[in-house]
C-alpha cells in the first residue's frame, strides 16, 4: 500500500512525532519525542536515514530505541545505518526473526538490492513497556501480516504524561479502511483478523491509529467502517 499522505508534524509541551514516508514504499516512519528530556524512539526506519537524522537534529533528539514493528524489507532498510548513526538498540519480534535473516530473498522479489543487515540488540515481548523520558508504550502482538508484526499502544495516560488521546502504532496490521496484506511469506488471513479483534478494536473508540502507510484513523471509526471488520 504506498501512501500519498504529506509529512506529518506535530509538537508541543507534550509530544514531539513527526511521520516521514520513506522509501519508494512510502513507509511511514515515526519519530516520537519527549520535548523535556529530548529523549526519542524511532519506528520503522525503512530508508532516508538523512531525512530521519535531520529530523532528530532539528528537535535535539537522543534516540532511546529503533523499533521495526515487522521486518519486510520497506520497513528495516535504514536499520543499520541508523543504528550506527545514533548508537540505539534496534529492536523486533523474535517470531520475524527468520524473515529478517532472509532479506536476500525479499530484496530478489522486488528487484532490489538488499540492504546491510544489523545485530538485533533487544527481543519485543507482548505486554512489555518501551520507555522514553516520561513516555512510554506497551507492546501487542499482533501477528498475521508477518508473524511477528507488533503495535504500540501509547495509552492517554502514557507514563507520567497526560496526551489528548491514546496512541496506536499498528504497522501494517491495520489501515484507515483496510488490513495488512498477508500473501506474503508467513502472512495469514485468519491471523490479522484475529489480533485485530482481539487486541485493537477493543482499545477505547478515540485511539489514533498512525498505520505503516498511508493516513491516520481511529480506532472507532475502522470498528464502525472497515469493510475487513464487519464480518463475523
Amino acid at each position: 500500500m504506498n501512501s500519498t499522505t504529506p509529512n506529518f508534524s506535530a509538537s508541543g509541551g507534550r509530544l514531539i512525532h513527526e511521520i516521514l514516508p520513506v522509501g519508494w514504499l512510502q513507509c511511514n516512519c515515526s519519530v516520537i519525542g519527549d520535548p523535556e528530556t529530548r529523549e526519542a524512539i524511532v519506528l520503522d526506519p525503512g530508508d532516508e536515514v538523512e531525512k530521519i537524522a535531520e529530523i532528530l537534529k532539528r528537535h535535539k533528539l537522543k534516540v532511546k530505541a529503533i523499533v521495526s514493528t515487522h521486518a519486510h524489507i520497506d520497513h528495516v532498510g535504514g536499520l543499520k545505518k541508523l543504528h550506527e548513526l545514533t548508537g540505539a538498540p534496534v529492536m523486533l519480534h523474535a517470531d520475524d526473526l527468520p524473515l529478517y535473516q532472509a532479506m536476500d530473498v525479499q530484496a530478489a522479489w522486488i528487484g532490489m538490492q538488499p540492504p546491510e543487515l544489523t545485530e538485533i540488540h533487544q527481543l519485543l515481548k507482548e505486554g512489555e513497556a518501551l520507555h522514553w523520558g516520561a513516555f512510554e508504550a506497551q507492546v501487542l502482538h499482533t501477528p498475521g501480516h508477518t508473524p511477528g508484526s507488533v503495535s504500540l499502544y501509547v495509552p492517554q495516560n502514557a507514563g507520567k504524561v497526560t496526551l489528548p488521546a491514546p496512541q496506536l502504532f499498528a504497522g501494517d496490521t491495520l489501515f484507515a479502511g483496510s488490513i495488512g496484506r498477508t500473501d506474503l511469506w508467513g502472512g495469514s488471513f485468519e491471523g490479522i483478523l484475529r489480533s485485530i479483534r482481539g487486541k485493537l478494536l477493543g482499545l477505547p473508540e478515540e485511539t489514533v491509529v498512525f498505520p505503516g502507510h498511508g493516513p491516520t484513523t481511529t480506532i472507532g471509526r475502522e470498528r464502525e467502517s472497515n469493510p475487513f471488520l464487519q464480518t463475523q
